[in-house]
């Protein structure tokens, strides 16, 4: 079938990859070579991070992967006949060549209609939480992962894949290191998790002063900054409600107390507020935060409560945090959600596209989206499948034949 013909360039801002099995111990320093590994449980292979066993991803190998946009009605049109979780995600298949790297992944992309994509790794969300009391051990393997993508996913894949290096910013100074190697590899985009900053002392707001070094590279070099959602580690709070300890289950059949406080989105809303009322956005102004896959529902409230924050003591902001926010993010709004209110809101130059493709819960056939952007102008509408995006990562439009 011939991909579908939009008439202008398409951006896709959430895009996946698959880690192959060595892709967090490739690189690891050789004294934390014990670290992370694989084990057998009953048959099926686990991850193991410091000894112990995570379910966090069902399958970390990705030999089999759930089927692209199996969750895709079950969030556009509820679950009437309450399924449960596996009956909704149905049978895996076995992990196409496309998953797991550039080259064939460009194909694949040629036969959606896509001319460009963002690639977000997507075993590296495990990392961080698991080991927020090392924040050296962290540091190490989110360098032996991004050093891992450059084998396998460069930074920049013929100009049209922009693979999504990580930085774990709990160590100014190893941030700041890391953020100047992945520059030096030609990183355009740079990924951070919605959660605190753990260092030796504990955890911090990583938009405290403390981390402007960092920032104020972010800002020299124009790098943009993407806040995907990822374990943020706010399980805790839903534990102590529910009297239990564990690990954060994305794939696993929800605890309704704690299912309800998930889809909140307490994280990132955490997180741009401190983004904003720590100061970053305002000592930066110039720094640009794109919050992909965390939603957007919750964007009106949060700068609503925002704003009247500082109607009751404006005299600590140097202006209106709604003003900040629309000057500094950009915001992809899930598939199920109507984008309609929220362009309104923030106005189309601030709106963005992405599928979540090959995951369960994204889009099977990503320019399906167009469809829900029906009765916006075509202006608006180039801008939110593409512009915006291009401009962010300063790529030019081609040239009408």
């Amino acid at each position: 079938m011939a991909p579908r013909e939009l008439g202008f360039p398409v951006f896709d801002a959430d895009n996946h990859l698959y880690e192959t099995k060595d892709a967090l111990t490739r690189y690891l320093p050789e004294g934390q070579a014990n670290a992370i590994s694989y084990v057998n449980v009953h048959g099926r292979e686990k991850i193991a991070v410091r000894g112990k066993i995570s379910d966090y991803i069902p399958n970390p190998t990705f030999d089999r992967v759930g089927r692209p946009g199996a969750q895709e009605e079950y969030f556009k049109q509820g679950n009437p006949e309450g399924k449960s979780y596996k009956e909704i995600i149905g049978r895996g298949i076995d992990c196409p060549p496309a998953f797991r790297n550039a080259e064939a992944r460009l194909e694949l992309l040629d036969e959606q209609g896509i001319d460009y994509a963002l690639m977000l790794p997507t075993l590296a969300s495990l990392i961080e939480e698991r080991m927020r009391d090392d924040p050296d051990l962290a540091a190490d393997a989110i360098h032996g992962l991004n050093r891992w993508m450059t084998d396998e996913w460069p930074f920049q894949y013929e100009d049209r894949i922009f693979s999504v290096p990580i930085v774990t910013p709990g160590l100014v100074h190893r941030a700041v290191e890391e953020l100047e190697w992945l520059l030096d590899q030609g990183a355009k985009v740079v990924l951070m998790r919605p959660a605190p900053a753990w260092g030796y002392k504990g955890p911090r707001s990583f938009a405290r002063p403390e981390f402007d070094p960092y920032w104020e590279l972010v800002e020299e070099s124009g790098v943009l900054v993407v806040v995907h959602a990822s374990d943020s580690g706010y399980v805790r709070y839903a534990n102590e409600w529910e009297g239990v300890q564990g690990e954060t289950l994305p794939f696993g059949e929800p605890q309704l107390f704690s299912a309800t406080l998930r889809v909140q989105h307490r994280d990132i809303m955490d997180a741009v507020t401190s983004l904003i009322t720590h100061g970053v956005c305002w000592r930066f102004p110039k720094v640009r935060i794109a919050l992909i896959e965390n939603g957007a529902g919750w964007v009106p409230d949060l700068l609503e409560h925002l704003d009247h924050a500082y109607a009751q003591m404006p005299q600590h902001y140097p202006e209106k945090p709604s003003d900040t926010f629309k000057r500094n993010f950009w915001m992809h709004p899930f598939h199920e959600e109507d984008p309609t209110g929220l362009v309104k809101l923030l106005g189309a130059d601030h709106v963005i596209f992405g599928s979540d493709y090959p995951h369960v819960e994204g889009l099977a056939d990503p320019l399906s989206y167009y469809d829900q952007l029906a009765g916006l102008p075509e202006e608006q509408i180039r801008k939110i499948m593409g512009g915006n995006m291009m401009g962010l990562l300063g790529i030019e439009a081609p040239v009408p034949a």
